[in-house]
């Protein structure tokens, strides 16, 4: 897949593009993506590098750039948002996408706004494709209990720790992919419970501080897990970390990345009054982990 970061000698092939934010790349994105599949032109995808709501994203960009190149996307333009900020709407779409991207199918849902200020509305782009002879693709809305699915609705859920909604929003269980970095060495000097630390990164939403059970991909293998997210108060910590037990892992992972999904809720996280009482609970936690995630096995979350 081609990633363009300018449009300053963009590559011009016609293309199907797929227009949005897609700051979660959940049900409702891929529908609109799938329809850009859908072409005889070269596939693709125009969006931003951070979201231009502001909000924090349900997805990495280093995952959204995988996900997008698995499901078959050629030709991807993630742009810094100030760049178009302030460009309006009809200019867009003919300078910059029907005569610099030479597009000739346009996706987007029916929601998408566009152009200075968000005056651009699909009536608009509907308006100029029949006049420049070009297709328009408005994918509806995709429904989960009778309700859209939205990035909004699925940062809620995330924050609110509800896991499992999160999940059946996204088509696949909420997760991330960091790098292992060292902690406060207590988990496994003192515990008997040795644990990976991941520093999540402020521009991804915040998980409800507490314990989730867990999946944990080593290297294409999976370990059922214990996962704590927050700043673990027993001991301390000066960040947001997500600090995972895989109890049939054994091994240095220092430096390399794990992923995680997060896949039920077990507990909020809290202060406990002694190490030991930790450490009993964290074993509990464990069995309590096996139980749901094996209940859930790993050919059943999808591919990120």
């Amino acid at each position: 897949m081609e990633i363009i970061q300018q449009l300053d000698g963009a590559a011009a092939a016609p293309c199907s593009l797929a227009l949005g934010a897609f700051d979660g790349l959940h049900r409702g994105h891929m529908a609109v993506v799938r329809a850009a599949l859908d072409s005889e032109f070269q596939p693709g995808v125009f969006t931003f590098a951070q979201s231009p709501s502001g909000e924090p994203q349900v997805i990495t960009g280093r995952d959204k750039i995988r996900l997008l190149e698995r499901a078959g996307v050629q030709r991807l333009y993630s742009l810094d948002f100030s760049t178009l900020r302030n460009m309006e709407a009809e200019d867009f779409v003919e300078r910059v996408l029907f005569q610099q991207l030479h597009v000739r199918r346009i996706c987007c849902g029916e929601d998408f706004r566009f152009g200075r200020g968000a005056a651009g509305q699909v009536e608009l782009l509907e308006t100029l494709c029949q006049r420049e002879g070009r297709e328009l693709a408005v994918v509806p809305p995709v429904l989960e209990n009778g309700e859209k699915i939205s990035s909004t609705r699925i940062r809620r859920a995330v924050e609110q720790g509800d896991a499992l909604l999160a999940g059946q929003l996204l088509g696949r269980p909420f997760s991330f992919s960091l790098e292992v970095i060292h902690g406060n060495h207590i988990g496994g000097a003192k515990l008997g419970t040795p644990t990976i630390n991941q520093a999540l990164p402020e521009e991804l939403v915040r998980p409800r501080f507490g314990v989730y059970a867990a999946w944990c991909r080593v290297s294409g293998s999976f370990y059922y897990g214990v996962c704590n997210v927050g700043v673990k108060p027993t001991v301390g910590s000066d960040q947001v970390l997500a600090e995972t037990w895989m109890p049939d892992f054994a091994g240095d992972l220092y430096g390399q990345r794990v992923r995680v999904f997060l896949l039920d809720f077990i507990r909020p996280e809290k202060k406990f009054s002694s190490l030991e009482e930790l450490r009993e609970e964290i074993r509990r936690n464990g069995r309590q982990a096996e139980i749901l995630a094996k209940a859930r096995p790993p050919e059943t979350l999808g591919e990120i």
